[in-house]
């Protein structure tokens, strides 16, 4: 089997601060930011310094612990104000990520019931620190599951990135494409540029050279050329949100990759774990979409490209309706139609 040379800590403790990679200097730098107050952890949230929605999570987790670390409280009803209003600032920075919430509900059960102040840190940061962990165990398991769907030699597209540095390590939809190389180091990966950020071109294109894995970058109009060659076997993306019907809200530029894969008859799966299932959303048109800066749309790595002055729209998220996901990838196993049942039962006993 092919191994990993991917090293790259995207997030982590360093004695009592949280350090992330900053994704916004990748490729050509590799920085690293140092957090010591929740405020920090949310603005890197809220101007991508981290992003992926399993990263989101691992970060707000991380960044209650800081709020409870910085709070001078020395009374439960102190603190638990004071971790009420971070975990407020946390939530408003990326309304479409569902872990983000997950993570702050994971956190609030410790602090949310009555308990001696230093106890409580102490287990938030211990909590934090496991959903670090948990988080690469799964997208482990994501990929053992889905690597048997993938023919040998198979020519797979991806959008955005949901690897390693979109979650805690490993990846969603680039851990299942570790796995499959681990198997098959034939296969050859096409990469999405996905503007308007870039997390194509700057983060996947990076990490799969890291690995050593075939890949070509396109630009994102490029991908129904390929499709219509015949040369893409099969699509995996991860996912910000997936709905309790299966609707995947991801990246701009999912739904139109999932319609072209519909139209040649190629599978598009969908790589995320449980905690990113949102069970309280019937389908895609109740989730929240996030609008980011104009600027990311006008300028292109800060160089304007625009006129100036013209209107802009900047959806971050798109949804992909469940009828055209060939199967959902969870650390649970594969998931098909029906999603309001299978993706239920995946869920059972999870949060």
């Amino acid at each position: 089997m092919a191994e990993s040379n991917y090293r790259i800590k995207t997030i982590e403790w360093q004695g009592d601060e949280v350090v992330m990679i900053d994704q916004r200097v990748l490729p050509l730098e590799e920085e690293y930011i140092h957090h010591t107050t929740w405020q920090e952890v949310a603005d890197s949230i809220r101007t991508m310094v981290i992003r992926g929605a399993p990263a989101i999570g691992v970060a707000t987790a991380m960044g209650m612990a800081l709020a409870a670390m910085q709070s001078n409280a020395e009374d439960y009803q102190s603190l638990r104000a004071d971790l009420d209003a971070a975990a407020q600032g946390l939530f408003e920075t990326r309304p479409t990520a569902y872990n983000l919430g997950w993570a702050l509900d994971q956190m609030k059960k410790i602090y949310g019931e009555p308990g001696e102040p230093g106890e409580i840190r102490a287990r938030m940061k211990e909590r934090s620190q496991e959903i670090l962990e948990e988080d690469i165990a799964m997208c482990m398991a994501m990929g053992e599951h889905a690597a048997p769907l993938f023919p040998e030699g198979a020519r797979i597209l991806t959008h955005c990135n949901a690897g390693a540095l979109a979650t805690g390590g490993y990846g969603t939809a680039l851990g299942v494409i570790r796995s499959v190389f681990r198997r098959d180091p034939s296969i050859h990966v096409y990469v999405d540029e996905t503007r308007p950020f870039l997390q194509g071109a700057r983060l996947t294109a990076w990490e799969l050279q890291q690995e050593g894995i075939s890949c070509c970058l396109i630009t994102d109009n490029m991908a129904g050329y390929f499709f219509k060659k015949g040369e893409i076997d099969a699509v995996v993306v991860g996912s910000d949100r997936i709905a309790a019907n299966g609707d995947v809200a991801n990246k701009i530029g999912t739904y139109t990759v999932s319609v072209l894969a519909r139209e040649h008859g190629v599978p598009f799966y969908v790589a995320a774990p449980t905690s990113t299932v949102d069970l309280g959303v019937p389908d895609g048109d109740h989730i929240p979409i996030e609008e980011r800066p104009t600027e990311e749309v006008t300028c292109m790595m800060d160089t304007q490209v625009a006129p100036h002055g013209i209107a802009v729209c900047n959806p971050a998220f798109d949804v992909t309706p469940h009828e055209n996901v060939a199967a959902i990838i969870t650390e649970a196993g594969v998931h098909r139609e029906p999603y309001t049942e299978s993706l239920a039962e995946a869920k059972k006993g999870k949060d």
